[in-house]
């Protein structure tokens, strides 16, 4: 196991505390627990495996403490960090809380439904509508926590490994969720310019989209023409595939609405796992939208040995399959205040989820060096992306086609300590780069795979992009109202990934050192997404399946989003507790009189209390709605836009922003009080002559 002989303290009730502990618990580490509650199938799940502790007994000798809360809240369950400090100087602390430690909204209440408002990703997760009298919804199965807890995880082990005793780590679910949708936060910063959730054209339809099927649907992304093309021959041939209104790209865009009826027309005809199955063998990306329950019988995951029996459910794993390489141990280079300075990566990764993670390593201090092809190199320099993902990165060209570049890459590989790639399976290998190539000359090498459905099992070798994978993974299809059909939304899990796999590299730099030898890590995404599900799949098997509830939840009521004053602005609510309900009626004058309602008297009566609701919050601004909301401890938060996020005076008081140029971009999802390597984005193969002339002096 990655992080045997680590330990952990995970302090009190918190979920994402719960996640954090729940993920080094699955890589090996010994997670002791303080004060925890088992009172939910999730929490059960969580704990599942951990020891329970008193504070001092989990303390002692800890080497990362983990506690959620804001300032107050820790304080007041005995938690606040100086009395951490004085029961175990040494060990790293992780503290979680929605907002962060500091700034104007450190208090404020907070649950899942209005961080998802908070943080901007509401507003986006679905994508583009129609109609915009559509109210946001939020993503499914606490992904709040499970995000905020993966954050925390990645930040919270590198501290540990750092040279730097009692280093403090300050997580915001707030910021973590909001770092998810890094290029329209970039664009934000840097031009002004905010997503719109109004349909325009395609709403990225022609790159990918949702089919129905005879039992279902499909999703399909033939993004490529030499894909669309493939994909009208899988079809038949249709005559309209012939008419000039779809001959390009464009023209597909343009005239979006009568091509997705027509190819609706003909995929209605056909099953979903049909249709791509039938995509599949044209090489175009395609997967079925399933249930979650139809994954418990994946021969997929089968193989990979994903799904564990616990108290006779399915429960994820690890979404990761692990070797090594044998080796005397070798621990981390002390050169310089950062955790990883003096570590060395090669990055062969590309758009999102590999970069993500490479910028996550090279902020942690270690030498970053992006490999790409010539022409344009990764895709990310097409938009704003590269510009905050290649930060502090070196960029050199190499054409993998000619065998002098392929010996140059290996020569670096040798000479590095983590290696980080998400082409296709068996691009790598092909190339004569796979992990056996460049292990047999540095056994130390952890080398990193990041791959759809990873690089192991009967469908290793599908085409997938995370986008589908939302699809097929069942995210997509809950992520709605339930009157509302599924949409493929935003580039959800590739950035949930960026934030995976710097722990699991951190993890295995862990093991490097006490037992040698480098780790081949085989990431599926898939997997990945499924593991952050863990609540929808543990009622899919209690209640024999799973549907979409929009922004209802089984045990808050009110708990939704509502219209405000203007154009598409909206108010997110959550009612906690018959105090919180108390504290609303007191508020909004039509709910005079329900002041006495239970939980099960407001479920019932939710459509007459919605509708109260949205008579009060039309009258007002959303900001105005959520101040008077909060300022009776009911948690609530305007549905934020990106530009909100660049104009938050609480974001930058806690210096989230970054100066670029006349603009700004987006930071970490965390601050760390040994803070992190920053630096301007590479040109294109800006580096390559003195990469090459140090390697050849090498």
């Amino acid at each position: 196991m990655l992080l045997k002989g680590f330990r952990l303290a995970q302090l009190g009730p918190g979920l994402a505390a719960a996640v954090c502990g729940r993920l080094f618990a699955d890589c090996g580490a010994a997670v002791a627990v303080v004060d925890a509650v088992e009172n939910t199938p999730l929490t059960a799940y969580l704990n599942h495996g951990k020891s329970a502790a008193g504070l001092k007994e989990a303390l002692a000798g800890a080497d990362l403490i983990v506690a959620e809360g804001s300032p107050n809240t820790l304080a007041a369950m005995g938690f606040a960090p100086d009395v951490l400090r004085r029961l175990n100087p040494k060990a790293a602390l992780v503290l979680i809380s929605p907002f962060g430690q500091t700034g104007p909204r450190a208090e404020e209440p907070a649950t899942d439904l209005t961080l998802m408002a908070a943080s901007g990703i509401m507003r986006m997760l679905t994508g583009q509508v129609d109609d915009l009298s559509e109210p946001p919804v939020r993503a499914t199965g606490q992904q709040s926590v499970f995000i905020g807890g993966v954050a925390a995880a990645c930040a919270g082990l590198h501290a540990a490994l750092g040279q730097t005793p009692g280093a403090v780590v300050d997580v915001s679910l707030h910021e973590t969720l909001a770092t998810l949708a890094m290029t329209e936060l970039s664009r934000a910063g840097l031009s002004g310019r905010s997503w719109q959730r109004k349909r325009l054209t395609d709403g990225n339809g022609a790159t990918v989209c949702i089919l129905p099927a005879s039992d279902g649907y499909a999703a399909i992304s033939p993004r490529e023409e030499k894909q669309w093309q493939a994909w009208l021959e899988a079809m038949g041939s249709p005559d309209w595939g012939a008419e000039p209104r779809f001959a390009r790209k464009a023209d597909r865009i343009a005239n979006w609405d009568a091509l997705h009826t027509l190819m609706s027309d003909w995929s209605r005809q056909h099953s979903k796992q049909w249709i791509a199955d039938l995509a599949q063998a044209a090489h175009v990306p395609s997967f079925p939208l399933r249930n979650l329950e139809e994954h418990f019988a994946s021969p997929q995951l089968a193989e990979r040995r994903f799904w564990q029996r616990v108290d006779g459910r399915h429960v994820p794993s690890l979404p990761v399959q692990l070797t090594h390489a044998e080796a005397a141990p070798l621990p981390l280079p002390v050169q310089g205040p950062l955790p990883l300075s003096g570590v060395r990566v090669l990055d062969f990764s590309w758009v999102i989820a590999g970069p993500t993670a490479t910028r996550h390593l090279a902020a942690m201090g270690a030498e970053v060096i992006k490999v790409e092809a010539p022409g344009s190199g990764d895709p990310g320099r097409g938009s704003e992306l590269h510009t905050v993902l290649g930060q502090a990165k070196k960029a050199i060209v190499l054409d993998l086609k000619r065998p002098e570049a392929v010996a140059i890459a290996k020569r670096l590989a040798s000479q590095c300590d983590v290696l980080i790639e998400n082409f296709a399976t068996g691009v790598m290998d092909r190339l004569g780069l796979g992990e056996d190539d460049l292990q047999a000359a540095n056994p130390n090498l952890t080398y990193v795979s990041a791959s759809g459905l990873g690089r192991t099992g009967p469908e290793a070798r599908g085409v997938a992009y995370g986008t589908l994978l939302q699809c097929y993974a069942g995210f997509a299809g809950l992520n709605r109202h339930p009157e509302r059909p599924p949409r493929v939304g935003f580039a959800w899990l590739d950035p949930m990934c960026g934030l995976l796999l710097p722990f699991l590299t951190a993890a295995s730099l862990w093991r490097r050192g006490r037992e040698g030898g480098g780790t081949r890590v085989d990431l599926s995404m898939i997997e990945a997404l499924l593991w952050t599900l863990a609540e929808p799949v543990l009622a899919a098997q209690a209640e024999g399946g799973v549907a979409a509830q929009g922004n209802r939840d089984a045990g808050m009521s009110p708990h939704g989003v509502y219209p405000c004053e203007g154009e598409d602005a909206w108010v997110s609510l959550a009612v906690r507790t018959d105090a919180d309900w108390r504290a609303l009626c007191g508020v909004v004058p039509d709910l005079n009189g329900r002041e006495h309602d239970s939980l099960a008297d407001r479920q019932a009566n939710a459509s007459a209390i919605d509708a109260a609701l949205s008579a009060w919050s039309a009258g007002q601004t959303a900001v105005i709605a959520a101040e008077a909301l909060v300022a009776r401890g009911i948690a609530a938060a305007a549905v934020a836009s990106s530009s909100d996020l660049v104009a938050s005076n609480h974001l930058q008081e806690r210096q989230f922003w970054d100066k670029e140029g006349q603009g700004l971009l987006p930071g970490l999802p965390w601050r760390a009080s040994f803070g992190r390597q920053s630096g301007p984005a590479p040109a294109l193969g800006a580096d390559t002559e003195a990469v090459l002339q140090a390697l050849g002096r090498a």
